[in-house]
């Protein structure tokens, strides 16, 4: 039988929660963290993954597959948010996230069993890319859903609170995949996982889906849709309605630049990309790194409740425009320590060795590689990608025209000839070490033996560090699905919160790692990539305070 709910009235603000309204979240909620680990276990396992489906075909077709599998995760979200977010005004909320959850977990399981390109061929990465479009379509409806389902519900008063228990979701399941991983790769040791072990998780999600389908069979529709429904105010077109009209448009472009795509950086950079810089530029290794990851999250993830518990009371503005002012100021400082507690010899090293690539210019390119199948071919472009890959600090400096590609370290000129990377990578390499950059595995880069370790000096500073990340997120991310709510009218809020939701964290947020680390190969500055997020969450923080009105106290249900 479905659960009714009373409409939320204004009144209502002080009372505690009915078991009603704590099912409605819990529903909400539960089925938002499968959706969300299901979409991070691909992003974890995507080297993998990539063995199994794409290796066996040619560089190109290799690249194109690895292009569209990356575009599936972030790129179509915005079209699932348009799709799903105009049935969700049409039809209703309860129905369309239902779908929603059924299309991810469905797609999810069936990666668990798809037979590899060993097996059948081209076959398996096709269906493995359209798995990955549904996934993304699905999880591009999902959360103006569950946001807007759950703020529906909420009294007066309380939409903040009620929501932010939506906003630990993504971090729920970012931690809930990373934990399953952990404990596969444990029990089946590395060499099975790699071979058949990876497809746990994804099979295991069949239990959680089941769970959390049968969970939200149980609710009814949302209040304030009924509503509107028994009244006849449904949206007969809402993607026109919405879009179409210059002053609920101008709100979802306002909702976008002066508040999402801020916090879609802000919430990228505190917990993809940190997970990135430790292994990728720290070196630290992935079991080290994902604990470290892991601890900061389940000490940090009760600050989205208290944020949107504040935002009730204090407003959703100040707290998500401050959170990314924070940001802004804090992020350099906060990688630099990072950086200085992980791997000490590294931040010595980016201090005191001084590195040159001298080229001609024409013979140096861009070295964005956002799926890391590019190939390059000139030396300038070679020595850079080397370097930056084993986390060096260089310059650039100009040559004369046709002047050979050479590595200066410390005074030591390296001739990286054309045709001979491999030979000058080895000799800059041990000019690297032989000047202080530490070698592959050193004992003073942060290690974590298991994950208890966490009470050692080391680590603890680094989860420290990362907490504070994770904090800054719960800031801005806290309360956005209650502020996005109240931006929109009922008859098309759905399709209206969740564009701009979806291009915010879609594809500001999901090409943030991506695009920084190409900011730190094209310049040799292994904080540089920082400064994406940091313009963005500026650009947010000018737009938001002039342009986003503050609604904390907006009757959602006095407009429809």
């Amino acid at each position: 039988m479905a659960v009714a709910t009373a409409l939320p009235q204004a009144g209502a603000a002080a009372r505690p929660m009915t078991s009603a309204e704590k099912r409605v979240i819990f529903a909400s909620s539960l089925g938002t963290v499968f959706e969300w680990y299901d979409f991070f276990l691909y992003g974890s396992l995507a080297a993998i993954i990539g063995a199994q489906f794409f290796s066996a075909y040619p560089p190109a077709t290799r690249d194109i597959f690895a292009l569209l599998a990356f575009a599936a995760g972030f790129i179509v979200r915005p079209f699932g948010a348009l799709v799903f977010g105009r049935i969700g005004d049409l039809v209703g909320r309860k129905y369309t996230f239902l779908v929603t959850i059924l299309i991810m977990g469905l797609s999810t399981f069936i990666v668990g069993i798809l037979p590899n390109a060993a097996s059948i061929g081209i076959a398996a990465p096709i269906i493995l890319i359209v798995l990955r479009l549904a996934q993304g379509l699905a999880l591009g409806g999902e959360y103006g859903g569950a946001a807007t389902y759950v703020a529906e519900h909420a009294p007066q008063g309380r939409r903040g609170f009620y929501t932010s228990w939506i906003q630990t979701t993504a971090t729920i399941g970012l931690f809930l995949s990373l934990i399953v991983i952990l404990v596969t790769r444990t029990v089946t040791g590395e060499e099975a996982f790699k071979e058949w072990g990876w497809r746990v998780p994804f099979l295991v999600s069949v239990l959680l889906l089941g769970v959390s389908v049968w969970i939200r069979m149980q609710l009814s529709e949302s209040p304030a849709f009924q509503k509107m429904k028994d009244e006849g105010k449904t949206s007969k077109a809402p993607l026109s309605e919405a879009f179409g009209q210059w002053g609920n448009a101008k709100v979802a472009l306002i909702a976008l630049f002066g508040l999402v795509a801020g916090q879609g950086v802000v919430w990228y950079t505190g917990q993809f990309y940190a997970l990135f810089f430790l292994q990728s530029i720290l070196k630290v290794d992935g079991y080290t790194a994902n604990l470290l990851i892991a601890w900061s999250l389940l000490f940090g993830t009760g600050f989205f409740v208290v944020f949107g518990w504040l935002s009730d009371k204090i407003g959703r503005k100040v707290i998500i425009l401050a959170g990314c002012a924070i940001a802004a100021a804090t992020l350099f400082p906060i990688f630099q320590g990072i950086t200085s507690a992980a791997n000490p010899k590294l931040e010595a090293a980016v201090e005191t060795v001084k590195v040159t690539v001298t080229a001609d210019p024409a013979q140096c390119g861009n070295l964005f590689n956002p799926v890391g199948t590019r190939v390059f071919t000139a030396p300038c472009d070679l020595a850079r990608d080397f370097l930056s890959k084993s986390s060096v600090r260089y310059d650039t400096a100009s040559g004369a025209t046709g002047q050979p590609t050479t590595i200066t370290v410390n005074g030591t000129a390296i001739p990286y000839p054309q045709g001979g990377a491999a030979e000058a990578n080895k000799a800059a390499l041990a000019a690297l070490q032989a000047a202080g950059y530490p070698k592959a595995g050193d004992v003073e880069i942060v290690k974590m033996a298991h994950p208890f370790d966490v009470f050692r000096a080391q680590p603890a500073k680094v989860i420290g560090l990362l907490l504070l990340l994770v904090v800054l997120v719960t800031m801005v991310y806290g309360p956005i699905a209650a502020m996005l709510v109240e931006l929109f009218p009922t008859r098309i809020r759905y399709t209206s919160m969740s564009l701009p939701y979806h291009i915010g964290n879609g594809w500001f947020g999901g090409l943030l790692p991506a695009t920084a680390f190409a900011m730190v190969a094209q310049t040799g500055d292994i904080y540089y990539g920082l400064w994406y997020p940091i313009i963005i969450a500026i650009m947010t923080v000018i737009i938001g305070l002039i342009f986003v009105p503050e609604t904390k106290d907006r009757d959602i249900f006095a407009e429809t």
